[in-house]
């Protein structure tokens, strides 16, 4: 691939065009908003100018309700040898797509499993996708030419390839991000009117609970419109989980001791299954998900802090494999938790304590 053109400056294809422009494709970029694309074309993403003839790829990075008709007017203009977006549902837009009566041999459907919290070009990073799922929904109509143009787009970003097909990548997004995000959402709506010394109270499972709560609203109302039945399907069954669990705690309540057991094993229940979907959330580089041990570790808010801890564990042989960190209310400091190996967390602990680190139990 040597020239690319993305239409939709946003997050995500800003990032692709600062992925591309620094291995050497040269890269055009459209927006609605000539200043978005300014505004990319300066954080070297590419340049705004139009391509001179037909471009190798068209890269679609808008909201999924808009995919079909900026790739319609992308391909009866001829820009490019190949299509695809990069919309967070599939099924929708190649359906729309057929209705139009287009050859959909040079398009692809395509997900990349990366995101964040911020929207716009501002918030783009060429390293956005590196390591990440990109899904691929090629048809038995895609021609050749334009899945290897993908496949190729997937590797300029570090990416990894996943094909699937398109409506079972709808409900399977709908699971691991589209209801994970409207559940974040639900619970960070029960702060907005929590008494102040409650929130005070709020620790590392209330802020992991609620991280994504922060997205734009606009943003997630265009992409859930575009995929309700699946969303609503999961949500079906999580409040169908609500209601039993509801049911188990009022048991809890109750003075009859049988009551009272029944209970306990409703919300016993409900637990052993969340361990047990747990595990089966992918771990380092993809693989199944280790066990680690957690050293906690007592540390001030300066600067400088973290990079020394990190280097400290290097100097013993120990490798981080996660790290968080809980700050502690209304004091200049917190507790970092360092995932480690098991076998590694006495060498860790004994190697900090000696370097003056305070190590909590």
């Amino acid at each position: 691939m040597r020239t690319a053109v993305v239409i939709g400056t946003g997050l995500i294809g800003t990032s692709a065009a600062q992925a591309l422009a620094g291995r050497g494709v040269a890269v055009h970029l459209v927006d609605h908003d000539p200043e978005r694309a300014r505004t990319a074309a300066a954080l070297g993403a590419g340049t705004d100018e139009p391509p001179e003839g037909r471009v190798d790829l068209a890269i679609v990075a808008v909201p999924p309700a808009h995919v079909a008709t900026a790739l319609a007017e992308a391909m009866r203009a001829g820009v490019a040898r190949g299509y695809l977006d990069v919309a967070s549902v599939k099924g929708g837009p190649r359906r729309e797509l057929e209705a139009l009566g287009l050859d959909l041999s040079a398009y692809i459907g395509t997900h990349p499993m990366s995101g964040k919290e911020r929207s716009g070009p501002l918030a783009a990073t060429a390293d956005l996708f590196e390591g990440r799922p990109w899904v691929l929904t090629p048809t038995r109509d895609t021609d050749t030419e334009v899945l290897n143009l993908a496949l190729e787009l997937v590797a300029l970003c570090r990416a990894v390839p996943v094909v699937m097909d398109a409506d079972a990548h709808d409900r399977a997004v709908a699971l691991v991000s589209h209801t994970p995000q409207l559940i974040s959402s639900m619970v960070a709506a029960r702060l907005e009117d929590a008494d102040d010394t409650a929130v005070r109270l709020c620790g590392q499972g209330i802020r992991d609970v609620t991280r994504i709560a922060a997205s734009d609203p606009r943003m997630w109302v265009e992409i859930l419109s575009a995929n309700p039945g699946p969303v609503a399907d999961v949500l079906a069954g999580v409040a169908a989980d609500l209601d039993e669990t509801v049911q188990a705690l009022r048991a809890l309540q109750s003075s009859d001791e049988s009551k009272r057991q029944g209970g306990a094993e409703g919300i016993e229940d409900v637990l052993r299954r969340g361990n047990a979907g747990r595990v089966r959330v992918p771990g380092k580089h993809g693989q199944a998900p280790a066990s680690y041990e957690i050293v906690a570790v007592l540390i001030s808010d300066q600067p400088g802090e973290l990079a020394r801890i990190f280097a400290d564990a290097g100097r013993a042989g120990v490798n981080i494999e996660d790290v968080r960190i809980e700050h502690a209310t209304g004091q200049q400091a917190g507790l970092v938790q360092l995932m480690v190996e098991p076998a590694a967390a006495t060498v860790l602990k004994t190697a900090l304590r000696e370097r003056g680190w305070s190590i909590r139990q």
